[in-house]
């Protein structure tokens, strides 16, 4: 039997604290006016000490299950699309499926950058189309504001922090994700990209072998290459996925791109000659949040209603890599009414989830120190 893939759930999160074009006129040499006409951005938000890309994509998450009305347990998958990540490994995504609680869900981490959430939304709903799983959650998270230069104006005006997730389900029913188009040109990897850095010493190969060679870890862009790029990539995959999908550009409602900057978009729409109204922007208040721009967007347009069911819905990406890809998505759910005893109960289940955690981390102390001696014991045995 077929299996389709829907999104049946969505949730945003974006931390508290609020950074102005006025505020960072304060630390670079730039003004609001600069900034809002060359990117149409006005705000970002930027996650506070003691938030990390894990805990803001729990936190949206949490929201998208709680609109699926899952339990954690049900759920098979967790990708979190992010070129931000705490650690190369553990990936966030494990650390996710810890603070949820999904005890019976695989996790990974996937790196395409601002294409991100598009390249883990078609892995998921592959998996559940072959019938290897039936539900799961995909995140789109970002803290860029530690990966850039706030010396630079041509990047730190940009960025912001930020978590998206969608959950997806499995369906006899036609719709959900419809096709997708995912690209990639390894030609451009200089034009935009994010080093990591290597320190440590390889005794075996030689002094030389120390680094890896960069000296920071922050983004680096070359804009002008960046904007011919997108304008013309965005337009290409609009046209390739609708006519992956047999649809014409008339049957699609609404189109949701990578919240780059509005000029970008504002060409891409002259290049399909479309109207802008045609296109769902919130730029202007959460910038650039690569891999959450995506599912944070979609999140507003649903609360704006620019969404109703039987709509065609179109998801654009693209970053560095480089990077691009689209997917044409069937917009037929309606958000189940959830109890105010129902949310609670979800909320102390998470808590239950963090004390289990805790617990297995202490067992596995108490089951080492037992199996296995401290180094002392073991020379006094000697």
């Amino acid at each position: 039997m077929m299996r389709y893939a829907h999104i049946v759930g969505w949730g945003c999160y974006l931390p508290d604290r609020i950074v102005t074009n006025d505020e960072l006129s304060t630390m670079v040499d730039t003004s609001d006016e600069w900034i809002y006409q060359r990117t149409g951005i006005r705000t970002r938000h930027i996650a506070a000490a003691e938030e990390t890309t894990a805990t803001l994509a729990f936190e949206a998450a949490a929201r998208a299950l709680k609109v699926a009305d899952l339990h954690p347990s049900q759920i098979d998958l967790v990708i979190v699309a992010t070129s931000t990540p705490e650690f190369m490994f553990p990936s966030t995504a494990c650390k996710v499926q810890d603070y949820l609680g999904a005890s019976r869900a695989g996790a990974f981490d996937l790196s395409a950058a601002c294409s991100g959430f598009v390249y883990a939304l078609q892995m998921a709903s592959q998996a559940i189309a072959t019938g290897s799983i039936r539900h799961a959650v995909v995140i789109g998270s970002e803290t860029m504001s530690r990966v850039i230069d706030w010396q630079d104006r041509g990047t730190c005006v940009l960025f912001g922090d930020g978590a998206g997730a969608v959950v997806l389900s499995g369906s006899s029913v036609p719709g959900g994700v419809m096709a997708t188009t995912l690209r990639s040109d390894g030609s451009g990897a200089d034009l935009l990209s994010l080093p990591a850095l290597y320190h440590n010493p390889v005794p075996i190969a030689g002094a030389e072998f120390s680094s890896n060679g960069h000296h920071k870890n922050i983004v680096d862009m070359d804009g002008r290459q960046v904007y011919r790029f997108a304008t013309n990539v965005i337009a290409s995959s609009v046209q390739d996925v609708i006519r992956q999908a047999d649809l014409t550009i008339d049957d699609i409602a609404l189109i949701i791109p990578h919240q780059a900057n509005t000029r970008i978009i504002e060409a891409a729409a002259k290049k399909l000659k479309l109207p802008m109204e045609k296109f769902y922007l919130n730029v202007e208040h959460n910038g650039n949040t690569s891999a959450a721009s995506i599912p944070l967007a979609l999140c507003d347009a649903v609360r704006d209603g620019r969404l109703r069911p039987d709509d065609n819905v179109i998801f654009v990406g693209f970053g560095g890599g480089l990077t691009w890809g689209a997917s044409v998505v069937k917009w037929d759910v309606t958000p189940p009414e959830v109890s105010f005893a129902a949310h609670e109960w979800r909320r102390v289940r998470y808590i239950m989830a963090r004390g289990r955690s805790r617990v297995r981390r202490w067992q596995r102390r108490v089951e080492a120190a037992v199996a296995h001696p401290s180094r002392k014991d073991e020379d006094s045995a000697d």
